[in-house]
């Protein structure tokens, strides 16, 4: 009983319980760095949806922006899956 690996020593301070502090902040800059990323996936997408309607509305000389606004809603509603796909995979 002399050498309980449970019970503190002099030369083993006890464990902490529970609040580690550094691994709290790990955890949150983890989750800062996840949804960081799903926002610049989001932006992306969206982003390149725009641009392809912008170049398809220019190659055919659309006079109103028929491509952009479907490409666009598209892109956001593709964006919106991922994003809910990945919070849902948790």
């Amino acid at each position: 009983m002399e050498n309980d690996p449970d019970q503190p020593t002099e030369n083993r301070p006890e464990k902490p319980v529970g609040n580690d502090p550094l691994k709290k902040a790990t955890e949150q800059t983890t989750s800062f760095a996840q949804y960081s990323g799903i926002a610049f996936q989001m932006l992306g997408t969206i982003g390149l949806g725009v641009w392809v309607g912008l170049k398809l509305d220019e190659w055919q000389g659309n006079r109103r922006p028929i491509w952009t606004i479907v490409l666009s809603l598209t892109a956001i509603g593709a964006s919106l899956y991922l994003f809910i796909r990945q919070l849902t995979k948790k």
